[in-house]
């Protein structure tokens, strides 16, 4: 890039590195700028957007204030300016069970949308992404892909578990805890106790959940300092890696290079195989063909997880599938110690914004220092990827479950379906003694668009649990979970109700067959029967307040597609 280097004198007779800030055409822009305190100097140097989307209403973001501004310290002492602006970053935990939920995954275009949209307003020469929670990294992920720009992601940082009973946990002790008290196990003191120190301190919930996932998926894409993705949030460390991040932006811009040559197919494939053998939040699968699409890749079909989980062992099992959370991930060695024993299914070319490729940084990075934390591919925690892909006449275009966090009893499975038309509905019945052990809980039109806005049903999962039956059910729909969720769980059943898929036409009853093993999910019903209950089948369609969640229902493309929102033109 060049400014006006025409010597006019508007602009000292200096070139801009920003040609939007160049000449008799760039003098508003500059005097605007100036207007809150930006010099010359300054706006003749690389501009970088940093996207901080800090809020004191989630946990996971309260922290972002703080790195903000040792990432600007970095952009400046680099050669660069840093200007600021923010995003909306929704709590998954906060909006979980009411209306609220069903915004969240819509959330994600949101926020990648509005990116774009100041982005391409203010022309910034690169961006620094600062988030850290369930939708928020992969919309700035999206985002970055989209504008094809120099970008660079830094999170807030986990945070430390709580300490109950001898025990380390996650905030969701407290939905466990529900249970407990409504079979009379503790008394509503000790509820409230437990529900005072769940969460200890700032950051992302300490459990390998969606925010978690998608933070170390940054990194392994190589759009985040290697190393980074688990750095505790109240940590000395994680504020360095903030300046340094601030630094590489610049480098980054003045180097050339661009978000598309680090989001690659390949290293999107080698997050794939990450999130497998580490059995991430099947809401991982969703944000990939997400970023994927917004790369201009076309779609990334669930097929393509569905080859690799056949090839790729579990190395590394994380709370809620065992009970080594994120701080005890970060001691392990985290994401590098991973990569270093998955490195042979891996691209090793791919590019990272450190400048180095997977290869050259795997070379410096060292082995776990917590071997039963993290496994070797030679004895993997199990032979079996932690997130696979089901197909079978439920789901003909596919579904997702979670392995790694499925009792091995329950690994093949067959029960009566107990059918709910809404999370509410199977919420109300478990809790109230309604559910036998041994059931197949089918909630359906929970979708993207029977939904809508594919909401997670973390809740019927974690009342499972409360109420002991969660070693002895399982619970299929067409919404999503929690990365927190534990137990025999399928979600992003293709097609969904709404479109007409098989799962409208469940009844009390039918016998459902899940084979983890085999990969398929089976509704023991004949197809003549499904003809005849078809021909009565009336779609349920929810109503939702006028606003962005209509137009959501109405522009997102299937589970099986990232369920994205999608220009028809394209499709």
């Amino acid at each position: 890039m060049s400014g006006c280097g025409n010597g006019c004198g508007t602009c000292g007779g200096d070139d801009h590195f920003n040609p939007v800030l160049s000449g008799d055409d760039g003098a508003l822009k500059r005097a605007l700028y100036k207007s809150m305190g930006h010099t010359d100097e300054q706006l003749r140097r690389p501009v970088i957007a940093v996207v901080n989307s800090y809020t004191n209403a989630t946990a996971g973001h309260a922290n972002l204030n703080e790195l903000t501004a040792e990432v600007l310290k970095g952009i400046d002492e680099a050669g660069g300016v840093g200007m600021v602006f923010g995003t909306i970053a929704p709590c998954d935990g906060i909006a979980e069970g009411h209306l609220g939920m069903r915004y969240i995954l819509a959330a994600r275009e949101v926020i990648a949308s509005s990116i774009e949209v100041m982005m391409r307003a203010h022309r910034f020469d690169g961006m620094v992404l600062l988030g850290s929670c369930d939708k928020i990294v992969p919309a700035m992920l999206m985002a970055a892909a989209r504008l094809d720009i120099p970008a660079i992601m830094v999170n807030g940082g986990p945070m430390y578990p709580a300490h109950y009973k001898g025990k380390d946990w996650d905030g969701n002790i407290v939905t466990e805890a529900i249970g407990w008290k409504r079979r009379g196990e503790i008394d509503e003191a000790e509820f409230r106790h437990i529900e005072d120190i769940a969460e200890p301190g700032p950051g992302s919930c300490t459990m390998y959940g969606t925010a978690n996932t998608m933070c170390c998926i940054a990194e392994v894409l190589g759009m985040s300092l290697p190393g980074s993705s688990t750095l505790p949030a109240i940590s000395k460390e994680r504020r360095e890696c903030a300046f340094v991040t601030g630094q590489t932006a610049v480098d980054l811009v003045k180097r050339g290079v661009n978000a598309r040559q680090i989001i690659t197919p390949e290293s999107i494939r080698n997050a794939m195989v990450y999130l497998l053998a580490t059995g991430g939040s099947t809401n991982a699968i969703l944000h990939l063909q997400a970023i994927y699409y917004e790369a201009e890749y076309g779609h990334l079909p669930l097929s393509e997880f569905d080859k690799l989980s056949h090839h790729v062992p579990l190395v590394a099992a994380l709370y809620p599938a065992s009970e080594y959370d994120m701080i005890d991930f970060w001691e392990a060695g985290g994401v590098p110690a991973v990569e270093k024993e998955i490195s042979a299914l891996m691209n090793l070319s791919s590019l990272t914004v450190s400048g180095k490729t997977k290869a050259e940084w795997l070379e410096e990075a060292a082995k776990t220092r917590r071997p039963e934390v993290i496994h070797s591919l030679a004895i993997p925690v199990r032979n079996e990827a932690g997130v696979a892909v089901l197909h079978g006449n439920i789901s003909p275009l596919g579904c997702v479950v979670k392995p790694a966090a499925v009792p091995e009893n329950l690994m093949i499975f067959s029960g009566p379906a107990v059918v709910f038309n809404s999370e509410q509905e199977s919420v109300d019945a478990i809790l109230s003694g309604e559910i036998a052990p041994g059931s197949t809980l089918v909630l359906r039109y929970e979708g993207p668009k029977g939904g809508p806005g594919m909401p997670e049903m973390y809740k019927p999962m974690k009342c499972l649990e409360g109420m002991g039956l969660s070693d002895s059910c399982a619970l299929i729909t067409d919404g999503r979970f929690s990365g927190s969720n534990r137990g025999l769980f399928v979600g992003h059943i293709s097609p969904e109700a709404s479109d007409g898929g098989d799962l409208a036409l469940i009844e009390d009853g039918d016998i459902i067959t899940i084979n983890i093993p085999t990969r398929e999910l089976t509704l023991n019903v004949s197809p003549q029967i499904l003809a005849e209950r078809r021909k009565h089948w009336v779609p349920v369609e929810k109503q939702v307040p006028r606003g962005f969640l209509r137009l959501y229902r109405r522009w997102a493309l299937p589970a099986a597609q990232g369920a994205v929102l999608a220009d028809r033109d394209e499709e």
